[in-house]
């Protein structure tokens, strides 16, 4: 700064304490959550603290479709392959899409197997004790049910098979390796001439 001037005092940090963020409820919120968490799975019990089951799907456009994720619910094709009415699932904790539909054999089958491994193992308690309908689970069972913790029926990514594939016998004549020598050779046929003619002249030479 030049000359004998007054000094700048701009104030351009007024009411900077307004605009902080600040993060000073995070152990409280932590709290709140934790104690939400276990008046929801009171509430909820003897029903899995997970929630609903749902389907294993897999996700949209080529970046994402290799990977498989838990879905919105189950198709009634599903449904009717694993032997559950449509009205029937909700009541016994399993979500139902009637939009999806199903676009192959092997994610059908999947799934029915997701639904018959589920209902191989769920207990249904009768609305009425004393008076059990068909498919309740009896009264031992029911006794000795506890609410399940964790994830509902985890879903595991396959193994991907396909990434050495058996060649048979090695080809006679690599493309690649052929197609470098053509290129060379044709950068190099100038060169290798000239030096042709002069090896040529010098064997000459020295034979006089």
């Amino acid at each position: 700064m030049k000359h004998n001037n007054q000094l700048p005092g701009e104030h351009f940090r007024k009411d900077w304490q307004l605009r902080v963020k600040t993060w000073f409820d995070q152990p409280g919120r932590k709290k709140s959550r934790r104690i939400a968490r276990v008046k929801k799975a009171a509430r909820i019990a003897p029903r899995p603290i997970d929630g609903l089951l749902r389907p294993a799907v897999r996700g949209q456009t080529l970046k994402y479709n290799t990977k498989l994720r838990a879905g919105r619910g189950f198709t009634l094709e599903e449904l009717k392959e694993a032997g559950i009415r449509r009205k029937e699932a909700r009541s016994i904790g399993i979500c139902v899409d009637h939009r999806r539909k199903n676009r192959s054999v092997e994610g059908l089958q999947a799934n029915v197997q997701r639904l018959q491994a589920y209902k191989a193992k769920l207990i249904v308690f009768p609305r009425k004790a004393n008076k059990p309908k068909k498919g309740d689970a009896d009264a031992a069972a029911v006794k000795s049910a506890t609410q399940f913790k964790g994830p509902l029926l985890p879903i595991v990514q396959p193994a991907n098979e396909d990434i050495e594939r058996p060649m048979g016998e090695a080809p006679k004549v690599w493309a690649y390796a052929a197609l470098r020598k053509a290129r060379s050779d044709k950068k190099l046929k100038g060169i290798r001439e000239q030096r042709a003619k002069e090896k040529a002249a010098e064997e000459k030479e020295k034979s006089k």
